[in-house]
């Protein structure tokens, strides 16, 4: 099990859990991330969603170690896999109660989309974000509609296309979160939010959040085929590849 999850006070406590890897992605658990989400769907006493990080990171994006071994996958496999990525962020997306998430350490690369699916996101000062894709040859493709969805659009461009490691202050400013402090902070913040959730009638709550993901769906109506499509390329591309390949050499990209 790459996911942890517990029902208390009644809300559904999702922490990813691999800490040793810095709880990055691999095809397992983003199947449980996403069934996860679905067991809020699926369970009417659940008032809402707490997503956390074991350990010191919440979570480092993708296991860089399964996308450097997707070169020997069809593109026909690359994004069959990468519809996969998509469904998780969708299935947070469209989980009918609120979705609050804390942020500590790094959110890099497809993590980022984790951040943006939260209704309220909440992160430690010390925290850094990235979207760290086009530094190894890849694009932030499965993650962008949901970013967007979410995130000042001028600094999500700015980000995407530079790679850029940015502060949790920027990502408040960018609307990428809500709420950015110190630990005692954040977990003040973190129980008067959920505590909202719980007090607020759950039917009413549940319609109000399938009412704001209609108004907001448009984005969405064929985006899906695309996203995937670019992240299949990018990683069976030679640049790709390169680039995954540089980073586990502890060398520059031959581009740099």
């Amino acid at each position: 099990m790459f996911v942890k999850t517990q029902i208390e006070n009644p809300i559904l406590n999702i922490e990813l859990n691999r800490p040793d890897k810095k709880n990055a992605f691999n095809p397992e658990m983003i199947k449980e991330i996403t069934e996860a989400f679905r067991t809020a769907n699926n369970n009417l006493d659940i008032r809402g969603v707490s997503l956390t990080g074991a350990g010191d990171c919440f979570c480092a994006g993708a296991d860089l170690e399964w996308m450097k071994s997707m070169v020997d996958y069809s593109l026909e496999e690359n994004t069959a896999d990468s519809e996969e990525l998509h469904n998780m962020f969708q299935a947070g997306l469209e989980c009918e109660v609120p979705v609050v998430g804390f942020f500590q350490g790094y959110v890099m690369g497809g993590a980022t989309g984790l951040a943006a699916i939260c209704d309220v996101g909440i992160a430690h000062t010390d925290t850094r974000f990235a979207f760290s894709e086009v530094k190894i040859g890849l694009a932030p493709a499965v993650i962008s509609p949901f970013v967007l969805n979410k995130m000042n659009a001028n600094k999500a461009t700015e980000f995407m296309l530079t790679g850029k490691l940015f502060s949790a202050e920027e990502a408040l400013n960018a609307g990428l979160i809500e709420y950015t402090g110190e630990q005692a902070v954040c977990d003040e913040i973190k129980t008067k939010v959920l505590k909202r959730f719980v007090q607020a009638g759950p039917q009413a709550v549940r319609e109000t959040k399938k009412l704001i993901n209609q108004v907001k769906k448009n984005a969405f109506t064929d985006i899906k085929k695309i996203t995937t499509k670019v992240i299949a390329e990018r990683r069976v591309s030679t640049e790709g590849q390169e680039g995954l390949a540089s980073f586990f050499e502890k060398r520059k990209a031959s581009w740099v």
